[in-house]
């Protein structure tokens, strides 16, 4: 009997092993999104500075103080001809670019059409917040760095909100959020810890960013480095508002499993769409209407023209 039983308990054990490898670490027991927490009186010691101004829309240059004492750099842009306040979409690009790189500018020019205001900001250490060339690396050298890049931009973004809450063109009820790759993945943990946004998308993401460290997956150091900019500890945050995911069937940076994982663990209402495309050949033509039709479902623009 003894002999049969021990393969059957090793069978037992290895198949819970797989399974958490599958799984990922649990999730820490810590409440990794009073990480985020912060003073909401904190001055802005914000500037608006007009750029362009045409019949179509307005677009103002914007900073403003962000948590730890850091300088953001945005863009708003406004539709002229439109009743306000009007709804806005907080506008994110991904690893390596800026605020005006050529897939921004483009779902810039998509939401001003469809009636909504565009905001978009430089993630941290990017585009006019850049000082210093360094290596984007979760697992080597710079790894501390690199979560505190990103973990930074979620406060930049909360920042965002209270800065738009001082606009008057803007209906704060009406938020929308869409984040592509780094931006993405950052944007989760954004919307998970922020309910002021209402409607996110999310694009070319993932979760269980712990399977990138092979052997050290299930370590306790591993999961505790995580923790707090890792969406699959975020994403089911989001729920009960509506949670759109975009992805490339073929994806060669951000592996589909982890887009997978990260559904999976979100709550409903939400909807993944996957396109037949690598990481970089995405087609922004689809996507963009895709989310506009998503926000117009759930936070419609107003139609009515302004005088």
């Amino acid at each position: 009997m003894k002999k049969r039983l021990f393969p059957l308990l090793c069978l037992v054990v290895t198949g819970f092993l797989l399974y958490r490898l599958w799984a990922g670490p649990e999730e820490t027991t810590l409440p990794v999104s009073e990480y985020y927490a912060y003073d909401r009186q904190m001055p802005l010691d914000d500037s608006v500075r007009p750029v362009t101004d045409t019949t179509a829309y307005d677009l103002y240059y914007v900073t403003y103080r962000s948590v730890h004492d850091r300088q953001v750099t945005a863009l708003l842009s406004v539709p002229v001809g439109r009743e306000r306040p009007l709804p806005v979409v907080l506008l994110l690009h991904g690893l390596g670019d800026r605020k005006t790189v050529d897939y921004v500018e483009a779902g810039n020019r998509y939401f001003l059409d469809a009636g909504y205001a565009v905001m978009r900001i430089d993630i941290c250490c990017h585009g006019d917040r850049k000082t210093q060339e360094w290596e984007f690396d979760l697992t080597g050298p710079n790894r501390y760095r690199t979560r505190e890049m990103m973990s930074q931009t979620v406060f930049d973004l909360r920042r965002a909100l209270d800065f738009l809450a001082t606009r008057p063109e803007v209906d704060t009820s009406r938020i929308g959020f869409f984040g592509i790759s780094l931006g993405g993945i950052i944007g989760t943990i954004f919307c998970g810890v922020d309910d002021r946004v209402r409607v996110p998308v999310i694009v070319l993401a993932g979760g269980r960013m712990n399977l990138m460290f092979g052997k050290k997956a299930l370590s306790k150091e591993t999961r505790n480095y995580l923790s707090i900019i890792d969406p699959i500890n975020f994403v089911q945050m989001i729920s009960p508002r509506p949670l759109l995911m975009i992805n490339a069937e073929h994806d060669d940076i951000v592996p589909p499993i982890t887009s997978r994982l990260l559904y999976r663990k979100a709550r409903k209402p939400k909807r993944i769409i996957w396109y037949d495309a690598r990481h970089h050949t995405l087609p922004i033509n689809k996507a963009y209407p895709a989310a506009i039709s998503w926000f117009e479902t759930w936070m419609p623009p107003d139609t009515k023209q302004g005088n």
